[in-house]
């Protein structure tokens, strides 16, 4: 079995259980802090993804293809200087972002989030900045050289510290008031970071080729073009995932501003956009982590076929991505848009928030693909690009959330417009860019077959939820209406034959059994 599809496969498995692992966490948190604790931990948790997007500074891509380069010259040397630059460019940004958050916190708190308790979640956030600094790195080495099984599980580990400590600390320290609460979930994250970096440090310890202490400071001092190739990379992928993290920093804002001006007030706002982001949101983002281990896989996969020029290589992986993206995706879509209110019943004891499910559910086809084209461009050298599609797609994102959300028709319904439009735009942008660069076949016919599986699938899944009623109770409806259009999507992909033999065949444990 191919690399690609090996570490894809590996990812697959470690995303499905962080996810599941992650909508437990969700569950709790929302069980434990109710929608206005949701609110305050989702208000502040855009600025830990902006801080960690400076501190990464894009390195992790640029790690994992160089990597990936070296290692099919065999230059070790050269690996270990990778690794020696990566590291001492995160550690020099985590010992100034540190500080700066902390001093930074009581202003963002009560002038931009015009909420001061949000203060406390921002301040919990500090201690990740280091932990991250370092994993981060060590994640893009470890994909450089296509083993994606330490990514994997450092993910799993960090999830579970986060559901072991979720209950726990934010029963602690409710009684003290819902910030407190929101800033030990807070907490509860950055716990799950270090254990991921302990479990990281150790296996690169007992798998490293090379002494990375032994002439340390001696390799980062002649690193200087190692740094140059890096930051060809690094600083455009940064850029777009810099754009990404500043447009959702100032999504908050944007909204609570925008609502405040249609006349709601800010604990009503706060609990609105804690049900778009903290209880919609998530399930949307669900069948993310198919796409987020395909990009992953992708980079190091496709610049090593980009290295040796293997055109030809590079097309069949795309359109392999692609297709996959969509399968999966579609199956997401039908099942979010056919059981929105169920799901939201079992996971929240609360209906609110499906609305945003239906809404947006039909549009998240073009969210799964985004991540998988993004890697594509990264891998061939059009980070660039790939930045100026972001950067397009933030302001026409902030630009209808502040135009919709402001006006009382809409309220928080015109932010989750807005996220839609930024999202399918970028999307386009991303495929337009690809399509320049890289020649393959777009067969409408298989997409043709897809929706009419995706519709069958779904209208099924309606009339087993509404008509087989194996129990009063609601788990076992949704269980059987999930199962009957699982069962009935994979039975169509294979009589239609969007699913290939061969595919199936390379898929470890499953293979075997066809």
């Amino acid at each position: 079995m191919s690399k690609f599809l090996k570490g894809t496969f590996i990812l697959l498995i470690a995303g499905l259980i962080t996810r599941v692992l992650g909508f437990i966490y969700r569950i709790v948190l929302a069980r434990s802090i109710g929608e206005e604790g949701v609110g305050l931990y989702m208000m502040a948790y855009p600025t830990f993804i902006l801080v960690v997007t400076i501190t990464q500074l894009g390195l992790p891509v640029a790690i994992s293809k160089n990597i990936a380069e070296a290692e099919a010259r065999g230059d070790y040397a050269e690996i270990k200087k990778i690794l020696v630059v990566s590291l001492a460019t995160t550690i020099s940004l985590s010992i100034i972002l540190t500080p700066v958050i902390i001093l930074l916190a009581p202003i963002l708190a009560t002038t931009l989030f015009t909420d001061p308790r949000t203060y406390y979640p921002l301040i919990a956030i500090a201690p990740a900045i280091p932990i991250i600094a370092v994993s981060s790195v060590l994640r893009g080495y470890f994909q450089g050289r296509q083993n994606m099984r330490p990514s994997a599980v450092s993910q799993i580990l960090e999830q579970g510290v986060r559901i072991t400590l979720i209950a726990v600390m934010t029963k602690a320290f409710l009684p003290y008031g819902v910030q407190y609460a929101a800033a030990a979930a807070m907490a509860a994250s950055v716990l799950g970071e270090l254990l991921s970096l302990v479990y990281l440090m150790t296996t690169f310890k007992l798998k490293k080729r090379f002494p990375l202490r032994k002439n340390f400071f001696q390799f980062a001092h002649k690193g200087k073009k190692t740094f140059q190739d890096l930051m060809k990379i690094a600083l455009p992928t940064m850029g777009s995932r810099m754009i990404g993290s500043v447009a959702w920093f100032f999504e908050p804002i944007v909204v609570a501003h925008s609502l405040a001006l249609a006349g709601v007030l800010a604990v009503n706002g706060t609990k609105q956009y804690g049900l778009l982001t903290g209880y919609a949101m998530p399930l949307l983002m669900l069948p993310s982590f198919v796409t987020f281990s395909l990009a992953t896989s992708l980079v190091p996969a496709i610049s090593e076929a980009n290295s040796r020029n293997n055109h030809k290589l590079i097309a069949y992986r795309l359109q392999q991505a692609l297709r996959l993206t969509f399968l999966t995706g579609g199956l997401a879509v039908i099942v979010l848009y056919v059981l929105a209110d169920p799901l939201m019943q079992l996971m929240y004891g609360s209906t609110k928030g499906s609305y945003f499910i239906r809404l947006m559910a039909p549009f998240f086809l073009f969210f799964y693909y985004q991540g998988p084209l993004q890697a594509v461009l990264q891998a061939l050298n059009l980070a660039r690009a790939a930045m100026i599609n972001s950067l397009i797609g933030a302001v026409v994102k902030t630009a209808v959330i502040f135009f919709l959300a402001s006006q009382a028709s809409f309220g928080i319904t015109g932010a989750a417009l807005g996220i839609i439009v930024g999202f399918v735009l970028v999307t386009i942008l991303h495929f337009a860019t690809v399509l320049k660069k890289v020649t393959f076949p777009f067969y409408i016919g298989d997409y043709f077959k897809g929706f009419l599986v995706m519709g069958a699938s779904g209208w099924l899944g309606y009339w087993l939820f509404e008509n087989i009623l194996l129990s009063e109770h609601l788990l076992v409806r949704v269980l059987t209406s999930i199962t009957g259009m699982g069962i009935s999507y994979l039975v169509m992909l294979l009589l239609f034959g969007l699913i290939k033999k061969d595919e199936i065949h390379r898929i470890p444990w499953i293979g075997k059994l066809f």
